[in-house]
C-alpha cells in the first residue's frame, strides 16, 4: 500500500465519517434495508450499497438510514432492497444494481415516487396511485 500524506488521511477519515452517519439510526425519517445474504452479495448487493451511500451523500440527504439484513427470501430477484418512507407504502425492490439504487434515492427518497419497474413485493393495488 502506498504511503498517504496527513491530508489524505484526514480526507479518508472525513469521507468514512460521512458514510457512517448514514448508518446511524437516530432521528432518521426514512430507511433503506439491503439484503446482504450470500445470494444478495453474489448478485451485487455491495455495489448497490455503495451506490446508495454515494447518491445519498451527493444529494446531501441526511434523514435516511441505510442498513443491511440477511436473506429476504426473494433470491430470484437479488439484490433486494426494502425502502420505508413515512407517508408511503413499504416497498421491496428487486434486481437493484448501482444504477437502480441511484434511481431509488432520486425518485423514491427525494421525489416521493415509486420506482414501479423494480417493485417485487407490491403494496396493495388501492395504495398505488
Amino acid at each position: 500500500m502506498a504511503k498517504m500524506t496527513l491530508e489524505q488521511l484526514r480526507e479518508l477519515r472525513d469521507s468514512k465519517k460521512m458514510e457512517m452517519t448514514q448508518r446511524d439510526g437516530e432521528e432518521k425519517a426514512a430507511r433503506i434495508v439491503i439484503g446482504m445474504g450470500t445470494c444478495g452479495i453474489a448478485a451485487g448487493a455491495k455495489e448497490a450499497f455503495d451506490a446508495f451511500l454515494d447518491e445519498l451523500n451527493s444529494h446531501a440527504v441526511k434523514d435516511t438510514r441505510i442498513t443491511q439484513t440477511g436473506c429476504m427470501g426473494l433470491c430470484f430477484s437479488e439484490p433486494t432492497v426494502e425502502v420505508i418512507v413515512p407517508g408511503m407504502p413499504r416497498v421491496i425492490y428487486g434486481n437493484v444494481d448501482g444504477k437502480v439504487a441511484r434511481r431509488i434515492v432520486r425518485e423514491h427518497i427525494i421525489e416521493k415516487s415509486l420506482v414501479s419497474d423494480h417493485i417485487f413485493d407490491k403494496p396493495a393495488a388501492d395504495i398505488i396511485k
